[in-house]
């Protein structure tokens, strides 16, 4: 973690001397390495785009391709690769090409159902690579939607980590169903004797018209948003992230390259993970290049970050407009 202080510091600098030059390098880059997974999640947003399914993966990065990406996004200066899939841990040349890098740090969010001894053991040979758990609240909620085993076997994981002093997170989707469980005082003192370190309130997508009233509205944010307060206060041995977080108080969605950008499975550069629309690929161009195509440029200069939307991701829920940009660039 010293090591990696000291690498962010650096990486900081580098993207103040880019925007010296006129030149946005954002901190954060989304990595989706794979398009399988072992589980069908009720309301998966990625399985309904068609981005995760269960034939085999086709034309995907490799790890070399991959390796070529991350050092890349060290050398500009991107402290932060989050690595998703599908189930990320299904692809261990691409973690084992990401440990290569120390200096970057790589939150891996992951079902947890592949985590066994030799996982355990590259996370504690290797800092670099922090395990961010996905889990939906209480052991019937995450079944329900997870299928059934999986909140038992994220505890085993949990309580493996914390055997080994691991540093690791999980990462919750926020419906108007869970929105007051997931926040409430027993379920994070619950991950905290655990050793969770990091909880990451991801805002839920509706995939289907009959699941928008799953959707957070605003008063459910602004509510997600004092709570997150109140457990930063509370619980200083933890972090606590929201996405999208207060778009406002950011002067609009940070996708496209503002504040982060997604590389899907085959090299895609795409404004978000909710937003699979691309006019580049990271194998034919550089990410400084990827982040400046024309559909990133379109969405950065025009208002399409900047308007009210329902649900967590403003460019899904423009998604035609979105395409509609894709398709002329």
């Amino acid at each position: 973690m010293l090591r990696f202080a000291a690498a962010s510091r650096m990486a900081s600098k580098k993207r103040l001397a880019a925007e010296r030059q006129g030149k946005h390098i954002p901190a954060f880059l989304i990595a989706s390495i794979t398009s399988s997974c072992n589980l069908h999640c009720a309301g998966c947003f990625s399985r309904n785009a068609h981005a995760t399914e269960d034939c085999a993966p086709v034309d995907q990065l490799t790890a070399d391709e991959w390796l070529a990406v991350f050092e890349e996004a060290d050398d500009i200066g991107i402290s932060f690769v989050l690595l998703m899939g599908g189930e990320p841990l299904l692809r261990r040349d691409v973690i084992e090409a990401a440990a290569k890098k120390p200096d970057v740090l790589f939150p891996i969010f992951t079902n947890g159902v592949f985590m066994d001894a030799s996982y355990f053991s590259l996370f504690d040979e290797c800092r670099n690579l922090l395990p961010v758990m996905s889990i939906e609240g209480a052991k019937n909620v995450t079944d329900r939607r997870r299928g059934d085993g999986v909140y038992d076997k994220l505890m085993t994981n949990m309580d493996e980590c914390r055997r080994r002093g691991l540093i690791f997170g999980v990462s919750v989707t926020v419906t108007s169903a869970n929105i007051h469980d997931v926040s409430s005082g027993r379920f994070i003192k619950d991950l905290s004797d655990r050793g969770c370190k990091a909880v990451i309130y991801v805002e839920y997508v509706p995939v289907t018209e009959n699941s928008r009233e799953l959707a957070p509205r605003d008063e459910e944010r602004e509510y997600l948003r004092g709570e997150i307060e109140r457990l930063r206060s509370e619980c200083p041995e933890m972090i606590f992230l929201s996405f999208p977080g207060d778009e406002k108080s950011s002067g609009g969605c940070i996708a496209a390259g503002r504040g982060f950008f997604h590389v899907n499975s085959h090299g895609g550069a795409e404004p978000c993970p909710f937003s699979p629309y691309s006019d580049t690929n990271v194998r034919d161009s550089s990410l400084c290049e990827a982040m400046n195509s024309r559909l990133f440029e379109s969405l950065r200069n025009g208002d399409y970050l900047l308007e009210d939307h329902v649900g967590g991701c403003i460019l899904y829920d423009k998604q035609d407009r979105v395409a509609a940009l894709a398709a002329r660039s």
